[in-house]
């Protein structure tokens, strides 16, 4: 999901129904104002979060919004599913917690109607894996965080059955080779943590990656959580369920 840029003059014509000629004769007049600006360039690009008033009358003033969540074992990372409760389910239903007590402009203290309609997933979990999902509805900031290219970090806390020793180290950092997808992993990093426990920090996210990784040596994965994308960490303070609006400096992490 991409931000959609546009002409102004394209907009509003679409928007007011009316031909372009006339629209040029509002913004010489000065009668439209882009985010604050009254605009008079017909080729000014605006996107989905551009604040446009037209004499008085408000065009668009959608605002971007990022959320993190702390996903607790169960959720499904889907906007609808008909056997589980989704992890937009779980934002309707409950408070948001914000930061230091603050609550943000857009959400009522004690209220949980979140409007949940425009956002996506950022970066999915399976049904059994806890901990960070990131939610938004800012196209451009989540193709930079999945884009392939971009080489995001995701950080996880995970749990194993059996023993780990240094010889999962090296195999993590040299890759696997998974057939069924005809490629060699990219180098993880593996840090133990205990005798069962390990962080394990990767660039991709294939289908049930960590699980498959650990399942080379015959160690099952007994607990997997997220704990940080990027720079951004799971708040400590959210309980399973809770979930937060990104602070101004978060959303800039990657």
């Amino acid at each position: 999901m991409q931000s959609k840029r546009s002409r102004l003059d394209r907009f509003i014509s679409r928007h007011l129904q009316i031909p372009k000629k006339q629209v040029r004769l509002l913004l010489a007049q000065g009668r439209v104002m882009v985010d604050g600006v009254i605009a008079r360039d017909i080729d000014l690009q605006i996107d989905q979060f551009s604040h446009i008033i037209c004499d008085g009358l408000v065009l668009q003033q959608r605002q971007a919004r990022y959320i993190m969540l702390n996903k607790p074992v169960g959720m499904v990372c889907a906007t609808k599913d008909d056997k589980h409760r989704t992890v937009i389910d779980l934002l309707k239903e409950t408070v948001n917690y914000s930061p230091n007590g603050i609550q943000p402009n857009n959400i009522q203290p004690n209220s949980n109607q979140v409007q949940c309609d425009d956002l996506h997933i950022v970066g999915r979990l399976d049904l059994n894996t806890s901990g960070l999902v990131l939610l938004t509805n800012d196209g451009q900031w989540s193709k930079r965080i999945m884009s392939p290219e971009h080489k995001v970090n995701k950080r996880y806390l995970v749990t194993l059955k059996n023993p780990i020793d240094e010889e999962y180290v090296q195999a993590f950092a040299d890759g696997f080779y998974f057939a069924f997808e005809g490629i060699t992993t990219l180098p993880a990093t593996l840090e133990i943590v205990s005798s069962h426990r390990a962080l394990v920090t990767l660039q991709e996210g294939r289908y049930h990656q960590i699980k498959r990784m650990f399942g080379r040596f015959r160690n099952p994965v007994v607990a997997l959580h997220r704990l940080s994308v990027g720079d951004i960490r799971l708040d400590d303070t959210l309980l399973p369920g809770q979930s937060r609006q990104l602070t101004a400096d978060e959303i800039t992490l990657v």
